[in-house]
C-alpha cells in the first residue's frame, strides 16, 4: 500500500510510515494513492458477514501487503471485540449505536485499530513512540483507553479548559501510566493547532519519535470504515437496499470515513453531514465557498471545530468531481436550541434517550426525508448519553443505564496539567 501527501502527490510512502508520521511536513494528509473497490459479490452479499470478517476483507483490500493476513486478522479480533448494533426506531429511521467500546465513543474503533498496528510495527529497542492527540471531547478517552498499557508509548492528550463534559474529562485525566492529559487555555482548534505545529517542529522531531493519534493519522481512518458496511449488511438483512446516512460532523473523520467506503464500492445513496453552529462545511455546500471559521462553543461539544482537519482528505477524493460531492453529500447545522428540541422529540418519540451530537444527526436525516420517502436512513449514535449528564431532562435521565466503568470513574482524580494556548510552553512541556 502507498500512500501520498494531499498536498504533494509525488511525496509517497508506505503504510507503516503514514501511520508513525502521521502527518507529512508540507502540513497535507495522507491518502491512498489507489482506493481499491471491493468485489461486487461480497458488496451484495454482506448480509452473511460478522462484523469481524466484514472489517478483515475491507482492511485487506485497502492496505495490501501492508500486514499478512492472519497478522492482520488477529490484529482485528482484538481491536473490534465489541457490537455496533443498527436498532430500528420506526420505519425508515435507524440507529447506529457507536458507543459500545471501552470508551463509550465511536472513537474506539479508530483508536483501538491504530493502537495495535502501531504496537505491532514497533520493533524491539526502537525509541519510545510519542502520541500526541487534540481532542474535543470523544478522542482523548478512546485513545487513553486504546493506548494504556501499551509498551513502548506515551501518550499526551491536549483538551480545551472547561468545554469537555465531566465524565470526558475523567476519561483523559485520570488513566496514569504511560497517559498524559493537558488542559489548554483555549479552544479544540487551538489544541488542533499546537498538535500540528509540533509535528513541523525540528527540535521536538529531533527529540522525540512523534505520530499523532487524532483522525489525520490514517489508521485512524480506516478502521471507522468498517461500521458502514456493517450497518448496510444489517439493512441488507431487512430487505433495505436504499439507504442514506446521517453523520454527525467535526472534524470530518467520520463522514470522510463513510465516503472512502462509497468509493470502495459501498453503495450509499446519500450523506447528510449534520454539524452544530460551526457549520462551515454545509455553508460550503450551499454557497460553493469555503471560509474555516473560529470554533463556536455548543453543548455538543465534540463537533465544535470551525476548521475541520479531514476536510482536506475529502476535498481531495472529489478533487476531479466536485459537483459528484455536492450531489452525495447535504449538510445541515443547528443551534443549541434546535438541538435540545431534538432530543425532547426523540425522546417523546420513542423512549430512546440521545446525545446532543446524536441528536442533531436525528434532525438532520428526518429533514432531509422530508422530500425522499423511501429511502432508508440511518443515524450515527457517536457517543453513550451518559457522558453529557448535563443536557437531559430529570424523565431522560431515569432512562440512562450508566455502564459500571463510568461510576468508577467518578471515584478517581484528575491528573492534568494546565498549560496557556502557547506553543512554547507545549514544547517545553514535551522536552522536559
Amino acid at each position: 500500500m502507498k500512500l501520498y501527501s494531499t498536498n504533494n502527490t509525488a511525496h509517497q510512502v508506505n503504510f507503516k510510515e503514514a501511520v508513525f508520521n502521521s502527518m507529512p511536513q508540507d502540513r497535507g494528509l495522507y491518502m491512498p494513492v489507489d482506493i481499491p473497490r471491493l468485489s461486487d459479490e461480497f458488496i451484495h452479499n454482506l448480509h452473511h458477514y460478522t462484523l469481524p470478517q466484514i472489517a478483515f476483507e475491507v482492511a485487506k483490500t485497502l492496505l495490501g501487503d501492508a500486514t499478512p493476513g492472519p497478522d492482520l486478522q488477529a490484529l482485528i479480533d482484538d481491536a473490534v471485540n465489541f457490537p455496533a448494533p443498527v436498532v430500528k426506531l420506526e420505519e425508515d429511521a435507524y440507529v447506529l449505536e457507536l458507543f459500545h467500546g471501552p470508551s463509550l465513543a465511536f472513537k474506539d474503533f479508530g483508536a483501538r485499530f491504530m493502537s495495535r498496528v502501531m504496537s505491532y510495527f514497533l520493533q524491539p529497542g526502537e525509541k519510545q513512540l510519542d502520541v500526541l492527540v487534540a481532542t474535543s471531547g470523544d478522542t482523548g478517552g478512546a485513545v487513553a483507553l486504546g493506548f494504556l498499557g501499551v509498551p513502548n508509548t506515551r501518550v499526551t492528550i491536549l483538551y480545551p479548559k472547561g468545554k469537555v463534559s465531566n465524565i470526558q474529562e475523567l476519561q483523559l485525566t485520570t488513566n496514569g501510566q504511560n497517559i498524559r492529559a493537558l488542559e489548554i487555555d483555549g479552544t479544540f482548534d487551538d489544541c488542533q493547532a499546537l498538535v500540528k505545529q509540533a509535528f513541523t517542529d525540528a527540535e521536538l522531531n529531533e527529540a522525540l519519535r512523534l505520530t499523532s493519534a487524532n483522525s489525520i493519522n490514517i489508521a485512524r481512518l480506516i478502521p471507522q470504515t468498517f461500521y458502514y458496511f456493517n450497518a448496510y449488511a444489517q439493512l441488507l438483512r431487512q430487505g433495505k437496499k436504499q439507504v442514506a446516512f446521517a453523520v454527525p460532523s467535526g472534524n470530518f473523520g467520520n463522514i470522510g470515513a463513510g465516503l472512502l467506503a462509497w468509493k470502495m464500492g459501498l453503495p450509499v445513496h446519500q450523506f447528510i453531514a449534520a454539524t452544530n453552529a460551526n457549520d462551515t462545511v454545509p455553508a460550503f455546500l450551499k454557497t460553493g465557498v469555503y471560509e474555516p471559521k473560529a470554533s463556536v462553543q455548543t453543548i455538543a461539544n465534540a463537533m465544535d471545530v470551525g476548521n475541520p482537519s479531514n476536510w482536506m482528505r475529502i476535498a481531495d477524493m472529489f478533487k476531479e468531481d466536485m459537483a459528484k460531492l455536492s450531489q452525495l453529500m447535504t449538510g445541515y447545522s443547528y443551534t443549541d436550541e434546535q438541538t435540545r428540541e431534538a432530543m425532547q422529540q426523540v425522546f417523546d418519540a420513542y423512549q430512546y434517550v440521545v446525545c446532543p451530537h446524536t441528536a442533531i444527526a436525528w434532525r438532520a436525516l428526518k429533514e432531509w426525508q422530508q422530500a425522499h420517502a423511501g429511502v432508508a436512513g440511518v443515524f450515527l449514535s457517536t457517543a453513550h448519553p451518559c457522558k453529557f449528564p448535563d443536557v437531559f431532562t430529570p424523565a431522560m435521565t431515569q432512562h440512562i443505564d450508566v455502564p459500571q466503568q463510568v461510576k468508577e470513574l467518578e471515584a478517581k482524580i484528575s491528573q492534568a496539567v494546565s498549560l496557556p494556548n502557547s506553543f512554547d510552553a507545549l514544547k517545553s512541556y514535551l522536552l522536559q
